[in-house]
């Protein structure tokens, strides 16, 4: 994958989605934007707040609203931390937010979090279990579209120029096999299927996970032509500010989720596990030199 080197794009950073908290009321924490250790007074005091959990907006700030309010509010209660649900309004918002510091916990793709564990110094709690992420391109089901080879000249939907299986890693195999195409971003994984099951596109970008939680009229409009390899899947990992107390409650709290709970079927998840930093070294050994925060 040493085409992904020559990806390299520069990128800058704004906008908002209230946070809304686990048991549906909502007001923003505080938010810190430096990575200077915390000392133990300021640690506690901001972890007596609700923290701001946010989740990358790979889909309507709705949908993802109505998905994760009730998981987060087992982990609240379970845990006795509070969360508030946010989002933003675009991938490249959330990014800028994330390098500002201005969620204390947060739902990022792996290459986000390779990125922010550096330059920011967020600490991955759980990532999915049984879950390697795969990137895939689809096109309408209607369509001659049946191998990366009819893409040649085409124009692709793709969700943000960061997004790392949706984007990233289709886009580098395209390169390398040496197709010509033009690149059209969208916003979210949800509008790349609907532009392409409606036409717009011939293919777009997008993740396993997401398009099988596509509802069944969208993904019956769909057929999967590209599917990458595997990769360790996106972290919920917390800002510095949030306390090794804290963190530990909430990695009790994923963990106490069962695999067969209602509360993962809208999430298409099968549960979590403790994560460590080093678990997203195939991420970094791919060399991806990309800033976070375009449109």
């Amino acid at each position: 994958m040493k085409i992904l080197t020559k990806l390299l794009m520069t990128i800058s950073f704004v906008c908002f989605v209230n946070p809304i908290n686990a048991n549906c009321a909502a007001n923003k924490s505080t938010s810190l934007n430096t990575h200077a250790p915390l000392n133990k007074h300021e640690t506690e005091s901001i972890d007596t707040k609700a923290l701001t959990f946010a989740v990358v907006p790979q889909q309507s700030a709705a949908k993802l609203a109505r998905n994760w309010i009730p998981l987060l509010k087992f982990i609240s209660d379970k845990t006795g931390v509070e969360l508030k649900f946010t989002t933003a309004p675009d991938i490249p918002t959330f990014e800028r937010r994330l390098a500002a510091g201005d969620y204390d916990i947060a739902y990022m793709n792996p290459y986000h979090y390779v990125v922010l564990s550096e330059k920011v110094g967020f600490n991955a709690l759980v990532h999915e279990k049984e879950k390697r992420i795969k990137g895939i391109i689809v096109a309408n089901k209607n369509s001659v579209i049946d191998q990366l080879d009819d893409l040649s000249t085409q124009r692709i939907a793709f969700p943000a120029p960061a997004s790392f299986a949706a984007t990233l890693i289709p886009k580098a195999n395209l390169i390398q096999n040496k197709i010509s195409f033009d690149s059209q971003y969208v916003n979210s994984h949800d509008a790349v299927y609907r532009n392409v099951a409606e036409g717009r596109f011939v293919a777009g970008g997008g993740i396993i996970r997401t398009f099988n939680a596509l509802p069944e009229d969208v993904r019956n409009e769909l057929k999967i032509i590209w599917t990458s390899a595997g990769y360790t899947p996106h972290a919920i990992a917390t800002y510095p500010s949030v306390s090794e107390e804290t963190r530990k409650k909430l990695i009790a709290g994923f963990l106490n989720i069962e695999v067969s709970d209602q509360l993962l079927m809208p999430l298409a998840m099968k549960g979590f596990v403790k994560a460590i930093d080093k678990d997203w070294d195939d991420v970094r050994d791919l060399k991806i030199n990309f800033l976070l925060g375009k449109n």
